[in-house]
């Protein structure tokens, strides 16, 4: 907790407000802070993006009082929280990487900084949501890593050299940030555009009003009124906020998720795209996305065959150097459960433990925290695992712990293996 950490003694490397999570807020080259691990999501109204941002402050990332703007061929916005680590006119580093990297619209690259391995995954010219994290775990980063090479047709593959990942390259960070064009953070609602001519025009009118008033009292002044007793004034108390929602309230069902992902999996797996090869696979509530690499052939030959394939597709699109598609597929709407927590952070891990020790298999798990609008702290175990088990196998296990949620389910076809991530609330 940071109301626990010793400020004067911190030789981790790790800012206090970073202790307890996977993930940090920043990294710093040659003297230059870099933001990263930024919420990323797409711009669609470029001729008034601040209203787009505010309200996706307020009902996409609760909480988030800082953005930065990534222009160009596919503006995004990035939002992220001040009390995480993050502050006004700080460098945004992805920005900076996309600028130095101009030459291609994809990329995938970690590079080893100075409180862990940044990760950032670029495609298309979009910024993955996945794609910008800075994690402290360097088995964690080039697990992320290496569930991306799957898909085909990187500009760049950047590595550490010591991973010894083939057809990667090694590439320095600063020599690539320090001649490119940035962007810095800013305040989600600092007065700006027409807001900021609105006010200014008001205050100019109360100045104006104000300036006349004086003239009247001091040139037709009034004669003096009969003085007249003060009444007391009235309070009203202000009716107390109604109860915070708790978020395990309302979370999607597991076993819902995890049958219709594992259907929407099968589907895409067996279209048969002859002279095209099926990349990585991610599944979350929010749907399926996939692609297709040419090995040979045309492009009208997968056009056909996802076509006539059955498969409802709700978005579709196609590289620049047309040996790529990339393809959404919706999947059902998931109830939603109240399934509140029932252990408290140190019984969970070591009862996690215990169960996966006696299935011989890992799991990765890490304590996190978040501060909701009305300052009530709620605490989760994050857990990552990979499994040669399709979701089906895993209802039983994940259905033992209430308060569970599944952020994402991802299956790699070339090694038969599924990675499963999500969180368990704690008292």
């Amino acid at each position: 907790m940071l109301e626990d950490a010793n400020l004067d003694n911190n030789t981790s490397g790790i800012e206090p407000f970073e202790e307890g999570r996977t993930w940090g807020s920043s990294f710093t080259v040659k003297g230059t802070k870099y933001a990263t691990s930024l919420f990323w999501q797409p711009l669609r109204n470029v001729d008034d993006p601040y209203t787009e941002i505010g309200e996706a402050a307020e009902n996409v990332l609760e909480g988030a009082d800082l953005f930065c703007l990534k222009r160009g061929k596919s503006p995004q916005f990035g939002l992220c929280i001040s009390s995480q680590g993050y502050s006004k006119k700080m460098s945004v580093a992805a920005i900076s990487l996309v600028n130095a990297l101009s030459d291609t619209s994809s990329f995938l690259a970690v590079f080893k900084v100075d409180k862990g391995w940044w990760y950032i995954c670029v495609r298309n010219d979009v910024i993955l949501s996945d794609g910008d994290m800075l994690f402290f775990n360097e088995e964690e980063a080039k697990q992320q890593f290496t569930s991306m090479l799957a898909v085909p047709d990187w500009g760049y593959k950047i590595a550490p050299p010591e991973w010894n990942i083939e057809d990667t390259r090694q590439m320095d960070l600063w020599t690539l940030l320090k001649g490119a064009q940035t962007e810095t953070l800013q305040k989600v609602n600092a007065l700006r555009g027409t807001k900021l001519f609105i006010i200014l025009a008001l205050a100019g009118v109360a100045a104006l009003w104000l300036a006349s008033t004086l003239v009247s009292l001091i040139f037709r002044a009034a004669p003096p009124k009969p003085i007249v007793a003060p009444v007391a004034i009235k309070t009203v108390d202000k009716a107390a906020p109604p109860p915070e929602p708790k978020p395990w309230e309302n979370l999607p069902d597991p076993v819902e998720l995890l049958g219709y992902c594992f259907k929407a999996i099968q589907d895409v797996v067996t279209i048969p795209t002859p002279g095209w090869h099926i990349g990585g696979i991610t599944c979350s509530a929010e749907g399926l996305v996939t692609s297709w690499g040419m090995e040979m052939g045309r492009l009208t030959w997968i056009d056909k065959a996802l076509e006539n394939s059955g498969v409802t597709f709700s978005n579709k699109s196609i590289s620049p150097s047309g040996r790529e598609v990339m393809a959404s597929v919706p999947i059902s709407e998931i109830k939603t459960l109240n399934s509140p927590p029932q252990y408290n952070g140190v019984d969970l891990v070591n009862t996690i433990n215990d169960l996966f020790q006696g299935l011989q298999l890992s799991i990765s798990l890490s304590s996190q925290s978040w501060t909701s609008p009305q300052n009530n702290v709620y605490r989760t175990v994050h857990f990552s695992l990979s499994s040669k088990y399709d979701p089906k196998e895993w209802v039983d296990i994940f259905t033992r712990f209430s308060g569970l949620t599944i952020s994402g389910i991802k299956y790699d076809v070339n090694s038969n293996t599924w990675y499963y991530e999500g969180a368990i609330y704690v008292l």
